[in-house]
C-alpha cells in the first residue's frame, strides 16, 4: 500500500460505531438489570435481551478487531514505505480489517431489526 494514511483515516469512523455500540450495551444491560430486578419477571424476554446483548457484544469485538487491523496495517505500511520492501502485506491487514468492520456491522444490522421485534412483542404483550 502506496498510502499508508488510508486505514488510519478510516478510524474515526469505526471509533463512532465503537461509542455508539458501547451506549446501546450499556443501555441494555440496565433494562436488563431493572426486568431482573421487578417482581414479575419475564423470563423469556431477558432471555431474549440477554441475546441482543451478546450479539452487540459481538459488534464490538469485530468493530475493535477492524479498528486494530487498521492501526496495524498503517504501521506496517509505513514501515515498509521507509524501508522501501516490495511485498506489501498491509493491504492484505486492511482487507482484515474491513471484513471485520463488515461484520461488525452486520451485526448491528441484526440486533437493530431484532430490538424492533422486541419491542413489538413487549407492545403487543407477547413476551
Amino acid at each position: 500500500m502506496e498510502h499508508w494514511y488510508i486505514p488510519a483515516t478510516i478510524i474515526p469512523g469505526i471509533g463512532l460505531l465503537i461509542l455508539s455500540t458501547s451506549n446501546l450495551l450499556v443501555n441494555l444491560s440496565t433494562e436488563i438489570k431493572t426486568l431482573i430486578v421487578e417482581v414479575t419477571i419475564k423470563e423469556a424476554l431477558i432471555t431474549r435481551k440477554l441475546k441482543q446483548l451478546k450479539l452487540l457484544n459481538s459488534a464490538m469485538v469485530f468493530l475493535y478487531v477492524a479498528v486494530a487491523s487498521f492501526v496495524i496495517s498503517a504501521l506496517v505500511s509505513g514501515i515498509y514505505r521507509s524501508v522501501e520492501t516490495r511485498f506489501d502485506s498491509a493491504i492484505y491487514i486492511t482487507i482484515a480489517g474491513i471484513i471485520s468492520a463488515l461484520l461488525g456491522l452486520i451485526a448491528l444490522i441484526v440486533y437493530s431489526f431484532r430490538a424492533v421485534k422486541i419491542r413489538q412483542d413487549q407492545f403487543n404483550n407477547k413476551c
